[in-house]
């Protein structure tokens, strides 16, 4: 048998250097309930999935269900081919595809060309951007990822072969008007640059079902401290402790909801490279202020970026184990090697989490190219370069938050760079690009890829800009005003300050929402913020709109494609749909079954598209008929433990309704061990037709009881 495997070894590596195709015949194994994987040829040792050890919640999984196998297997193909690996997915003719990274313009991927590349991402959606996830998810019901941390190109429906089996009608563009220069293609081809791989599918009966099992699959998705869902205000980068005072006694003045400050780069002794040593000149006694901080009820995330400085102690221990390049003349170290691990979480332990640093800013992990470490690097573990880049977000997430999970306190905070695996790591993404509609398509885009993303706000040329812009990050992942820069605060433009005040105050008293939204990504695989073409009953179909020939700006007559990019789903039942500078109405575009206004209660529309003129004030918010929304009192801070607060139940619609609502401390690991509660409320009429409301309370760990004091509000709208 071992002679057999030598000779099988010694053909492949001749057909590999002689420049022979190989076909590689397809062995679908199942891994957990509706999830398959197959190894084609030599997979690498190094890849996405164990960079970011994942660990896969199977029972979960099961509880979803068996699926069969969603494609049809005769026609997915692998070749080997110079050393690369050449993969081929069938594709139907309605057909959609999502994902593929984190999109900035697009929402449907199919007929793009796209290199999947860790980078900044600079205004084209190309692959290159700082989460470029290598899994599409159809509108069939199924997913497809592509486990390798090398530069993936996707053909996403646009090559046409010799011998396709359903191959798009030919035109004569000189007579006829339905000729395309893009014609139909009915498959998804991906080029891997590796002799080997692992590919995943994930199989549901719907889009929503597929994501999850790809998220629960990497372990299920992240559930944030409380406090981490509060609003953040990044300081300036010079800034002192006394300068911190100054700016917690300006929100306390304002009543301001604050939860956790996040200092940037001056709060360490060097950086651009760093030291990550604190700065004494501005932090007299770093120990003492995070925990006067902490008293307070804030806490406090570092910037950084992880290139260690010739001036830090640790540089001459680092450097045999960090890669051939610096970037800014910072070391940078290989994680792929204990040692460099070890020295790393020594230093990080002792100046930050020891003394109750709660989080991290993740910065500079991305790109650009000239910025970076060359592909032409080299590390002492052997990864290549183009790996390095693909994971090293990764390893920063996967690394720290285990230093936290070790002291059994959770961290949430943010990265530049991340990848498939990623679900359960507790960062949210962000960026230099300052694209307001952009950043609501990226913030829908999250959702199909299984990482998190704020539109945070920075500055702003108008005041109307600046409350727009506020107005959307108080419904992302993380409420975060970052003025690194120019010190800009909430209430900075007068004219929209108390607007400003209303959705932050929003924000804080819909906590108990956006908390169980979180909840369901961990226990169910549901991104908390979601693109409606994740909603049960969206039908929306993109059109593809015939243009006109212009030999200057459209010689090809290329047609556009119309995606819902600007509107979507923040857990269950509401409906968020930001409105931009500048525009007194939108379109909004409702899924089936009857929505109502948030504020009001007023029917809104079923299933259709309306064109709103909602004013300056809100943002607005549609719910889902028989939508319960939970909602606390005004508050400066998220909930603490121990804390014990009234809860008020909005009832949407004219039909029967019931939440599960999640509850824990809301800062350790415990609810892993199983302490944490469920509050079960439901609305129905009683034979009078007046509307009721019901709870129980499941809490089989008597932990404290958060939530006392139900009262209802039925915000009943006409009966259309």
């Amino acid at each position: 048998m071992k002679q057999l495997l030598i000779v099988f070894a010694i053909i492949q590596l001749v057909t590999i250097t002689a420049g022979y195709s190989q076909n590689i015949p397809l062995n679908w194994r199942s891994v957990a309930a509706g999830v398959w994987k197959v190894k084609i040829g030599q997979p690498q040792k190094f890849d996405l999935l164990r960079t970011a050890n994942i660990h896969p919640r199977i029972e979960t999984l099961r509880n979803l269900g068996e699926r069969n196998f969603p494609l049809l297997k005769e026609e997915c193909h692998a070749e080997l081919q110079n050393g690369k690996i050449y993969l081929r997915f069938p594709l139907e003719k309605e057909e959609q595809l999502f994902g593929l990274g984190l999109n900035f313009k697009t929402i449907n991927q199919r007929g793009r060309i796209m290199t999947l590349h860790v980078d900044h991402y600079n205004g084209i959606d190309n692959g290159r951007t700082h989460a470029p996830v290598p899994f599409y998810v159809s509108t069939k019901g199924y997913g497809v990822l592509v486990n390798s941390a090398e530069y993936i190109t996707v053909y996403a429906g646009t090559g046409i072969r010799v011998n396709s089996k359903h191959p798009p009608k030919v035109y004569n563009r000189n007579t006829d008007k339905n000729w395309e220069a893009q014609p139909y293609s009915d498959a998804v081809e991906i080029l891997v640059p590796a002799n080997g791989t692992e590919v995943y599918v994930f199989a549901g009966n719907n889009t929503m079902e597929v994501v999850q099992r790809y998220n629960l699959y990497n372990g299920g998705g992240v559930l944030p401290p409380k406090w981490g869902l509060g609003f953040t205000q990044r300081v300036p980068t010079l800034s002192t402790e006394d300068d911190i005072r100054k700016e917690v006694a300006d929100f306390k003045e304002h009543h301001f909801p604050l939860d956790f400050i996040g200092l940037e780069p001056g709060w360490q002794t060097k950086s651009y490279p760093c030291t990550f040593e604190w700065d004494t000149t501005r932090f007299s006694n770093p120990a003492d202020f995070v925990r006067e901080m902490k008293d307070s009820g804030l806490r406090l995330n570092l910037w950084l970026n992880p290139y260690l400085s010739p001036s830090s102690s640790l540089y001459q221990e680092l450097k045999p184990v960090s890669g051939s390049h610096t970037v800014w003349n910072g070391l940078v170290p290989d994680f792929n090697v204990e040692k460099a691990r070890k020295i790393y979480k020594s230093l990080f332990s002792k100046e930050h989490i020891d003394i109750g640093i709660s989080g991290y800013k993740i910065d500079e992990v991305d790109g650009y190219d000239n910025w970076l470490w060359p592909d032409v690097a080299t590390f002492p573990s052997g990864i290549t370069a183009m790996q390095m880049r693909q994971t090293f977000g990764l390893q920063m997430q996967k690394m720290t938050s285990e230093w936290f999970k070790e002291k059994n306190t959770r961290t949430y905070g943010l990265v530049r760079a991340s990848n498939a695996g990623a679900s359960s790591f507790p960062y949210v993404i962000y960026n230099d690009y300052y694209n307001h509609r952009d950043f609501i398509t990226a913030l829908c885009n999250s959702g199909f890829i299984g990482v998190l993303w704020t539109p945070e706000v920075r500055s702003s040329a108008t005041a109307e800009e600046w409350l727009r812009r506020m107005q959307s990050v108080c419904f992302s992942p993380m409420a975060m005003l970052n003025a690194w820069s120019d010190g800009t605060k909430p209430w900075s433009y007068p004219e929209v300050s108390k607007q400003v005040m209303e959705v932050a105050t929003l924000r804080m008293q819909l906590l108990p929402y956006i908390y169980n939204c979180f909840a369901q990504y961990y226990f169910e695989g549901k991104p908390p913020v979601r693109a409606m073409n994740l909603e049960e009953g969206f039908s929306f179909s993109p059109k593809q709109f015939t243009a006109e020939i212009n030999s200057v700006t459209n010689p090809y007559a290329l047609a556009t494609r119309e995606d819902v990019k600007d509107q979507f789903m923040l857990g269950d039942y509401l409906l968020v749909a930001p409105m931009f500078a500048g525009d007194k109405k939108r379109k909004v575009v409702l899924p089936q079954g009857k929505w109502y206004n948030f504020y009001t209660g007023e029917y809104a529309g079923k299933g259709e598209i309306i064109e709103i003129e909602p004013g300056l004030d809100n943002i607005p918010l549609y719910v889902k008929d028989g939508g319960i929304v939970p909602m606390i009192p005004p508050v400066l801070h998220a909930p603490t433990p121990g804390e014990t607060l009234p809860l008020e139940l909005r009832h949407y619609g004219e039909s029967k309704g019931s939440i599960s609502l999640y509850d824990d401390d809301g800062e350790t690991f415990n609810y892993k061990k199983g302490n944490y509660m469920r509050y079960s409320f439901s609305a129905t009429k009683d034979s009078d037709g007046k509307w009721i409301g019901k709870e129980e309370i499941f809490n089989k760990n008597k932990m404290t009881q958060q939530y006392k004091n139900f009262s209802w509000k039925f915000m009943a709208g006409d009966k259309k």
